[in-house]
């Protein structure tokens, strides 16, 4: 089955055309894939369908180019991460773009989350906060203060870029304070 095949698929079901075994093979698929949302809760089947569509539109593409869009280091960008696994970032959130390589970038999930932006270290407001948890304030282009979950940095294609809404000059102070964090977090040893 083809790309074309399974995009038309998740878009407007199997055809009459098509032969019979893949028309059963889509049909239990969709059977599978409704029993699995139907055990999440209503939020997360939302956001895990837009992955799904998302991954159908994007995952065809080698980076976010031919999406029509461009990214450089500092950017912070609206993306979509996928599905996680418990305590990874997933689905659809803000990524700030620390580096670029061969058409992925290393990104550092955020939210603007009040719990994590209150928990989160900080040596003159909070000393005895979650070292992984860096607070960067409200960014020019951004509505609220975000927190970077500096644990959950990974490399992506750069598909996974929806838009980007706001940039942090990689000559900037805040972006050199992050990217000493960052390695502090990388190869510091855990405490317990």
């Amino acid at each position: 089955m083809s790309y074309a095949n399974v995009e038309d698929l998740l878009l407007y079901g199997p055809c009459e055309e098509q032969m019979g075994t893949e028309k059963e093979k889509w049909e239990e698929y969709v059977r599978n894939r409704k029993d699995v949302y139907d055990r999440l809760t209503p939020q997360h089947v939302q956001h895990s369908m837009i992955s799904e569509a998302n991954w159908v539109l994007r995952s065809q593409y080698a980076s976010c180019e031919p999406l029509g869009l461009e990214i450089h280091q500092g950017d912070i960008c609206f993306m979509d991460f996928g599905q996680a696994y418990l305590n990874e970032m997933g689905y659809q959130h803000f990524g700030l773009v620390m580096a670029l390589c061969q058409k992925k970038a290393l990104v550092i999930p955020m939210t603007s989350n009040t719990v994590q932006y209150d928990s989160a270290y900080d040596p003159l407001q909070n000393p005895n906060g979650k070292m992984h948890l860096m607070r960067i304030g409200q960014i020019e282009g951004l509505n609220k203060p975000s927190v970077l979950f500096l644990n959950d940095m990974k490399f992506v294609n750069t598909a996974r870029v929806i838009g980007v809404k706001a940039s942090i000059p990689s000559d900037d102070a805040l972006f050199r304070k992050i990217q000493q964090r960052m390695l502090q977090i990388m190869f510091a040893p855990e405490k317990s």
